[in-house]
């Protein structure tokens, strides 16, 4: 009888069994897939943030399946599972971690470029006028008129006011520099800047000139307008506009006739600007550039440029 009785629990738990283990079975796979797929983005994750270094390690392992004394709690795939989300929740704080810290890092970074950016900028910008200083001026070249090419259409040179405190002598003084009238109206207009210049009027000498290289901007006159432009800045203690009309010159006619000329009178801008390294910078690319066309003049101020600037 007891026999028996024994055989029939036995089938029953046979039976029993399977229905039983089935449900955990289908609610511990799918958890599974999702501990493995989470596992596979962390390593991605790893090789996107250490692409040349070591990662962070979890030390995650499925340990061995123990063998269940019958009667035991069948609790171990899920304590398995859950030291492994555990290990991951770990290792993604750790990730969370290096990737802040990288990226307060990589905003230092940013703010010291754009800090030193700032300052080169700055260095750059037109210095402030200095005190007026006496330079060397060599005599200027009247224009020899009429050129060979083609005159454009004449007309007057653009008039020149007065300063606000010109005195009734003064402006009688400009009004009889002459206005030259050969037909030619750029080589007319820089002519009358010339003769303005020549006569120590500086202030009406740039308003001239300077409307001259406005005017006639794509014309060969507007090389020696805009080099007389600097010198006549450069003469009236203003070294500073001397030197951007200069740089202007020589960057947008490096061709014109008096490209060099620029170059070698930015050196001496320079120098009154007490900038004597951008100086040395200056004839070094003179004589780069026109070093074998140079005029025996612009060598020697050069020459004395450089000793007065100490270049090396």
């Amino acid at each position: 009888m007891r026999n028996a009785l024994l055989a029939t629990t036995a089938a029953l738990l046979a039976v029993a069994m399977p229905v039983m283990t089935l449900p955990a079975a289908a609610q511990n796979a799918p958890v599974e897939v999702r501990v493995d797929r989470l596992e596979k983005e962390m390593r991605a994750v790893q090789r996107k943030v250490f692409p040349a270094g070591t990662p962070i390690e979890a030390e995650i392992s499925r340990p061995a399946t123990p063998t269940i004394a019958p009667g035991s709690p069948a609790s171990t795939p899920i304590a398995d599972l859950t030291a492994r989300v555990g290990a991951l929740e770990s290792q993604l704080a750790s990730v969370t971690g290096q990737v802040e810290q990288n990226s307060y890092k990589l905003r230092q970074l940013e703010e010291a470029f754009n800090k030193y950016k700032a300052e080169t900028d700055a260095r750059m910008a037109p210095a402030a006028e200095a005190p007026p200083v006496p330079a060397p001026v060599a005599a200027e070249v009247a224009p020899v008129t009429p050129r060979s090419a083609a005159p454009k259409p004449a007309s007057k040179p653009a008039p020149v006011a007065a300063p606000p405190v010109a005195s009734d002598a003064r402006k009688t003084a400009v009004a009889a520099v002459e206005h030259p009238d050969t037909g030619d109206a750029a080589d007319d207009a820089y002519t009358y800047g010339f003769r303005l210049w020549d006569a120590k009027f500086y202030p009406e000498a740039q308003g001239q000139l300077k409307a001259t290289v406005e005017k006639y901007g794509d014309s060969s006159i507007a090389s020696k307008a805009q080099n007389l432009l600097g010198r006549a800045y450069l003469d009236d203690g203003k070294p500073a506009l001397a030197s951007v009309a200069f740089y202007e010159n020589y960057q947008k006619r490096p061709r014109g006739d008096r490209a060099p000329d620029s170059l070698a009178y930015l050196g001496d801008a320079l120098i009154q600007l007490k900038k004597p390294a951008d100086a040395c910078k200056v004839y070094q690319e003179l004589e780069q550039v026109y070093g074998e066309s140079l005029s025996s003049s612009l060598r020697g101020m050069m020459t004395a440029g450089r000793a007065k600037a100490k270049c090396s």
